[in-house]
């Protein structure tokens, strides 16, 4: 009673002031539409009247009937609260804003009323309240709202209405098919112009173009017909979140498949003339286009949904030290394969050794190399590792080395040797893409075993099967000229010495493969 006899006293000297600035019609309606501005719709029911309703759903639908009040002043032209008095103690009602309600006139209205503590506050009466969802009903944008029966209207899922929720949907599976169609509509058209156009893009590419496609018009379908079905904004803004995500994602997708479509021609005007260009650095450069396309569609993406980009990206740059340190290997990576593909000690398609290992190169990635050994198994070495490699080549050899030692047998004459020599070297010059210099055949030098000839010329061949070929008929050649001399390359013998009633026998044996006598 004491707290209740100051609260009078101090409203009647004029001292005491309602927090919520509900001292006159025109404060009141004020303070009601910033909390709904700011989204605070469980301030904004302080100032509607709900003693009419259960005390157990006042918190509930007062928010709800706060929101649609506040859209309702919102979307009314002539609304105005500057008109509103600012007297607290002028006539017991103020009405707001007029409204044709099944063909009648109805007024939104404030109400002075007198709370427990006996201190008058301005609230929209409870009549008013009442009319809210009718008004919000009769003012909506929506189309079908307005022709939706009212049973449709009170059932609800998350606090909006279930028709709504069917609506988008259908909306959704609608688009779906008719972008369909409508790509292959398009996909007939279009096929018949290509091939008059551009003869090297076939169906299958077009085919391609189709899923981006199909994802921008459902996109744009259906945030078109999100004006017809008009969500409550907590949904709207949702839905427009995820709308402009997947518009985006497809705008980002089909500028990919640009991307490839030209790389594409690229490639295969430069595959003539720049093999190693065509297939090394053109992959690269698809992937880092295609990356620098998805961080422009993430960072647009951010932007619409409202955050500060600017401050994004300059918290990445400084986060960006923190990330190196913690990635320096990937880094390392990323400027081996720059490395390799700059410098091109390899390309794709090169056989080369690196290590203690060989194959083919399949791929120069942004962070490993792959490789296709001789026995078919795919090793992928990280670029780091593979840029610091001594790697050897096979692929861009000019020519081939035909290198061999021939061991004849130590009892081959001086003479067998001189004509050896001659008949080898006949032998190369008779080849037409044999390189055989001044001396192509040697005496290399007199063994523990044999005495030693060294064959030595290059061919201008670098095909590894016809080397091959050469290097069969060479030496079968070269069989023939050591048998026609009348002597044979050495083999290693063995003495095998026996004893008989213990004393030494004169006996010895020599046989192929085993090793010669101390």
């Amino acid at each position: 009673m004491v707290v209740r006899l100051i609260l009078v006293l101090l409203a009647f000297r004029g001292v005491w002031a309602d927090p919520l600035n509900r001292d006159s019609p025109q404060s009141a309606v004020t303070a009601f539409l910033q909390a709904c501005h700011s989204k605070d719709y469980r301030r904004a029911a302080r100032y509607l009247d709900l003693r009419k309703l259960p005390s157990n759903e006042r918190s509930k639908q007062g928010t709800q009937l706060a929101e649609q009040l506040g859209q309702i002043l919102d979307a009314d032209t002539q609304f105005d609260e500057a008109e509103l008095s600012k007297d607290p103690d002028g006539a017991e009602r103020q009405s707001v804003a007029s409204f044709h309600l099944d063909n009648k006139d109805v007024n939104l209205q404030l109400e002075r009323v007198k709370l427990r503590s006996d201190v008058s506050v301005w609230l929209f009466a409870s009549d008013s309240v009442e009319l809210i969802p009718r008004i919000a009903k009769a003012s909506s944008d929506s189309l079908i709202e307005k022709y939706m029966p009212d049973p449709l209207e009170n059932w609800k899922l998350l606090d909006i209405p279930l028709w709504q929720w069917l609506a988008l949907v259908l909306l959704a599976g609608v688009l779906s098919a008719l972008s369909r169609i409508a790509c292959r509509l398009v996909m007939v058209w279009l096929t018949p112009a290509m091939k008059r156009i551009a003869p090297r893009i076939g169906p299958v590419y077009l085919e391609d173009f189709m899923g981006p496609l199909r994802l921008l018009l459902v996109t744009l379908g259906f945030r078109a017909g999100m004006e017809w079905i008009a969500p409550p904004p907590r949904l709207a803004r949702y839905l427009e979140h995820v709308v402009a995500l997947l518009f985006f994602w497809a705008a980002a997708w089909l500028g990919m498949k640009v991307v490839d479509l030209v790389i594409m021609h690229v490639r295969a005007a430069l595959h003539a003339k720049h093999q190693t260009f065509a297939y090394s650095v053109l992959p690269l450069a698809t992937r880092v286009t295609k990356v620098i396309i998805a961080v422009l569609a993430a960072v647009t993406v951010l932007s619409n949904w409202g955050y500060n980009t600017t401050t994004i990206l300059a918290g990445l740059g400084v986060g960006g030290v923190a990330v190196a340190l913690a990635a320096q290997k990937t880094i390392e990576n990323l400027f081996g394969g720059i490395s390799v593909i700059t410098d091109r000690p390899v390309i794709v398609g090169d056989y080369c050794k690196f290590g203690d290992r060989s194959g083919t190169v399949e791929d120069i990635g942004l962070r490993s190399t792959r490789i296709r050994t001789s026995d078919r198994t795919l090793v992928t070495v990280p670029n780091g590792a593979f840029s610091m490699m001594t790697l050897e080549n096979f692929s861009r050899k000019d020519k081939t080395w035909f290198h061999v030692m021939l061991n004849l047998r130590r009892d081959t004459t001086p003479d067998q040797v001189r004509e050896l020599l001659r008949s080898l070297t006949r032998i190369l010059q008779r080849r037409s893409k044999a390189e055989t210099g001044n001396h192509p055949v040697k005496f290399a030098g007199v063994g523990t075993y044999s005495l030693d000839l060294e064959v030595n010329a290059y061919f201008s061949t670098t095909d590894d099967d016809e080397m091959a070929s050469i290097q069969e008929e060479l030496f079968l050649e070269i069989l023939d000229a050591i048998e026609a001399e009348g002597t044979a390359l050495a083999l290693p013998t063995q003495a095998y010495y026996t004893m008989g009633n213990g004393s030494a026998a004169g006996e010895s044996a020599a046989r192929p493969g085993a090793a010669s006598p101390r």
